[in-house]
């Protein structure tokens, strides 16, 4: 059994060690597409995505941290609502987000139409928002949840009991706050920083549609426009490289969190939190309620304005059978990757559990960890990662029906749904089974029972909530997932994320504003299920 995980692993590692092993096959004809990128696109690629993470990592580390300490260490008029409702950004996508602001403030939308009807003002009133600068602030508002809510985590736990003990002997609130809160939430701030930048890195959808060159633009141009398998691979192993350096600073702070915050015991009373009043009090409600507005409840009421103008101007109205056949499409995909993932996680899960003596040992949990870093790459990278061996193989032997198999169809788009997010479904299996105690697995073995019958009449049961959360997941994910989607589907297989984005590359918002709310409202049910997680976790 172990060895079959451990072969499962392995060729799910394989879109990874594919785009690596470009580097492998350098022949004259690579060195010259390499020698030519590094002399025209890469350095514009690297300078435009240093400027874009650099400028969304300053944002999120911001933005994320004065929403954690406001609704952590103070109170004020609408804290309650607050905790929960800064994680709702999380339930949008930022290319939906682009759409949806691209709408409204373009030269032609209504918003400028009217105001400078009103004043009388010729041109623009406010920069483009399809832009550098546009796509920074988009991925700030989506992404700083990633920062709040590990630092409102790292702040819970310990830093109330501490500020209040620093105010008992005298010090100041800027002191408190600077020499012992940012102190105790400078990993998880790190953590959250890099877990924001690598999801820039990995965005297609908005840099795309606002025209810049980023790396993952440049892969897709690279393979889809240029026909450069050569070229892809390398941009894509060059990402690749940047992501497991943020990968690896994201999970060295993880583990520096295990020492600056201890969980309260059950018995210990929370220290209240500090009483805001009056200007204090109205700016912790603005900067709390800035980022809600402007990342989830005004692009949500845009795009509902946008699709009751769709119905009311179209002349054939909402194309209802077109959207269930691409809901289907997605449900249909996003299923089968969350199903198979979850299964494969609680297999795993039990195979490496720390009981029985031998689970764990040999090759099984090095290459589930090389799994694990399935989810750190970028929906374009691991496409390439797919389709590059396959070109290998293709090229080698070219009567093998590797093609036919793998491009386009509906296996290997999964295979990189697995590859990608199986990640997601062991590390909740695990979480869950972190719970079980090891005594009662070497009870249940003295008494006589069977790996197997422990699995499924004790482990499973157990571990319903877990595996209900990995596949729910998993299944968001790949609603959501555009760049792997993209270059791998089938023809005339389109899910809701291609068909909002290709409906928003035609300028055809209107029609993008059905399947962009449905992919809201499916990533909303994992956000909900969190905030009440965390107010249950509260009482």
């Amino acid at each position: 059994m172990r060895r079959l995980l451990t072969l499962l692993c392995l060729l799910l590692a394989l879109p990874v060690l594919g785009v690596l092993a470009a580097w492998l096959a350098l022949d004259a004809a690579a060195l010259a597409t390499l020698s030519h990128q590094f002399g025209t696109v890469l350095p514009g690629y690297a300078l435009q995505s240093a400027v874009l993470t650099g400028g969304v990592a300053l944002g999120v580390m911001v933005l994320g941290t004065l929403t954690a300490a406001a609704v952590t260490l103070f109170d004020f008029p609408g804290r309650r609502v607050f905790e929960w409702a800064l994680l709702l950004p999380l339930a949008m996508p930022a290319y939906v987000l682009a759409y949806a602001w691209t709408d409204a403030l373009q030269f032609s939308g209504p918003l400028q139409t009217v105001l400078r009807a009103a004043t009388g003002a010729q041109g623009a009133l406010w920069p483009d928002v399809r832009s550098l600068g546009g796509a920074i602030v988009l991925f700030v508002l989506v992404l700083y949840p990633y920062v709040y809510l590990l630092t409102r985590t790292a702040l819970g736990e310990r830093a109330a009991q501490l500020l209040e003990a620093a105010r008992l002997l005298g010090a100041g609130l800027r002191r408190r706050t600077l020499g012992i809160a940012l102190p105790l939430a400078r990993p998880a701030i790190t953590a959250g920083v890099a877990l924001a930048v690598m999801e820039t890195l990995a965005d297609y959808g908005v840099g795309a549609y606002f025209g810049l060159t980023t790396f993952s633009t440049g892969i897709f141009k690279a393979w889809l426009v240029m026909d450069d398998r050569v070229a892809a691979a390398q941009l894509a192993s060059v990402l690749l490289v940047v992501v497991g350096m943020l990968l690896w600073v994201e999970r060295r702070a993880q583990h520096r969190m295990r020492y600056t915050t201890t969980r309260r015991s059950g018995g210990a009373a929370e220290a209240e939190p500090l009483r805001l009043r009056g200007g204090a009090a109205a700016l912790a409600v603005v900067v709390c309620a800035l980022p809600v507005l402007l990342g989830f409840v005004l692009p949500v009421g845009w795009l509902g304005w946008m699709l009751v103008q769709e119905v009311r101007y179209s002349e054939f109205g909402l194309p209802l059978a077109r959207f269930a056949g691409w809901a289907w499409a997605s449900f249909r995909l996003a299923g089968m990757a969350a199903l198979l993932a979850t299964a494969l996680a609680l297999a795993l899960g039990f195979a490496l559990r720390p009981v029985g003596g031998s689970a764990g040992r040999g090759t099984l949990a090095p290459a589930a960890g090389l799994l694990s870093l399935g989810y750190a790459v970028p929906g374009a990278v691991m496409a390439v990662g797919v389709l590059a061996p396959v070109g290998l193989l293709q090229a080698a032997w070219p009567g093998l029906p590797v093609t036919a198999v793998v491009t386009g169809t509906v296996f290997g788009l999964v295979f990189a749904y697995l590859a990608r997010f199986s990640a997601v479904a062991l590390q909740s299996v695990q979480a869950g089974y972190a719970r079980i105690s090891p005594n009662v697995d070497e009870t249940a073995r003295l008494l006589g029972t069977g790996r197997w019958r422990l699995f499924g009449r004790l482990h499973l049961p157990l571990l319903q909530r877990s595996a209900a959360a990995a596949a729910l997941l998993v299944f968001v994910d790949v609603m959501k997932e555009l760049p792997a989607t993209l270059m791998l589907r089938p023809f005339g297989s389109d899910t809701l994320a291609v068909v909002a984005y290709n409906f928003a590359r035609d300028e055809r918002l209107g029609e993008a504003a059905l399947p962009s709310l449905a992919i809201v409202v499916v990533g909303l049910i994992p956000v909900l299920l969190l905030s009440r997680a965390m107010r249950a976790e509260r009482r």
